[in-house]
């Protein structure tokens, strides 16, 4: 397999050769870039070639990582057709947290199937293996979607445990940690309500994938169905709301000064005010639509949005088909992991 710098020499040399021949072309025009003027005597290759070249050099650099004292992070539902994968790994591998948050439904266990675990989404599984590995603290919080890991609440390996809510104190302030599903009705009371909506909600995001895929073919904006559902619905504003207002009350009886969930994949940072007093409640969003996390430095904290990080913008455009890794393939991958020659 050819190494990125190798990659990089045979693209120059294309850039050049085709320079030359759109230099030596008698209808080609030097016009100013910065009116967007079309070259025409330039060959389509030539732009194709320079983008690429772009953005090969830029994946070689060496990036400078960000230090988070703290970072939270939930729904992101690896084994769904929904999970950007690809996206939260590159972000992973931009910042230099010391502790790791992982606050609920990271597996989703509900929907797993053996027919659909992507390399990208095995590749997250082993990136925060390694962080563990080099003694980075990582807390598994569990969630409904992996409610299974439940049965494991207390287990603790290196820097690695599992909890159903966890208490942080950071400068002088507690921050209470936890899903959030807790407080969902159709978790308590229909828990086959909500199998049933997630299925629908994964069907929902593969076809919002589609038609985005397409848009971005016919230089279209994207769209996003479900957060048209939930700002329309008068019912689902109502259960955020509620959600929210459950949470802030609960927190502000206990005399905590952060309330930190997941679950109903709504990004936000926000004082909530009651007559007991005041807290800051703060959701870290999800990886199927927002792609957001929540960052503690410079003691506050921060809402980062990947959409809006100008180092990660075009590196994985949307695709509608993503590449899986089956049995076979799988079973290849050990052999060589293992350094054996396959029988």
């Amino acid at each position: 397999m050819l190494s990125g710098s190798m990659y990089i020499k045979q693209d120059i040399y294309l850039l050049v050769q085709l320079l030359i021949n759109a230099v030596m072309h008698e209808k080609y025009k030097a016009l100013s870039p910065e009116n967007n003027i079309v070259y025409p005597g330039l060959p389509d290759a030539f732009f194709l070639f320079a983008f690429k070249a772009a953005v090969i050099m830029k994946r070689d650099k060496p990036v400078r990582k960000r230090v988070v004292e703290v970072v939270v992070i939930s729904d992101v539902h690896l084994g769904t057709y929904g999970c950007h994968a690809r996206e939260l790994l590159a972000y992973l591998k931009s910042i230099k947290p010391k502790k790791i948050i992982l606050n609920g439904d990271i597996i989703d266990i509900w929907q797993f199937s053996k027919s659909y675990w992507p390399t990208a989404h095995m590749q997250v599984v082993k990136y925060l293996m390694g962080l563990i590995a080099k003694g980075v603290k990582v807390t598994y919080i569990t969630g409904n979607h992996d409610e299974m890991l439940r049965k494991f609440v207390g287990f603790k390996l290196g820097s690695f445990g599992i909890q159903n809510k966890l208490v942080l104190e950071l400068d002088g302030r507690k921050a209470w940690i936890f899903h959030g599903d807790v407080f969902d009705v159709t978790m308590q009371h229909s828990k086959w309500l909500a199998r049933l909506g997630a299925e629908g909600y994964d069907l929902l995001i593969l076809l919002n994938r589609l038609v985005n895929f397409i848009c971005r073919k016919l230089n279209r904006n994207k769209v996003s169905f479900s957060k048209s559902i939930k700002n329309r619905v008068k019912s689902a504003v109502k259960f955020i709301n509620d959600f929210e207002q459950v949470c802030a009350d609960l927190a502000i009886e206990n005399k905590f000064q952060y309330v930190i969930c997941g679950h109903i994949h709504q990004p936000e940072i926000r004082k909530i005010t009651t007559s007991q007093g005041e807290v800051t409640y703060l959701n870290s969003g999800d990886w199927v639509e927002n792609l957001t996390s929540l960052e503690y430095y410079d003691g506050q904290w921060h809402l980062y949005k990947y959409h809006e990080d100008t180092t990660q913008l075009g590196l994985f455009p949307e695709e509608a088909v993503t590449e899986t890794l089956d049995s076979n393939a799988l079973l290849l991958n050990l052999v060589a992991e293992f350094n054996l020659k396959p029988a």
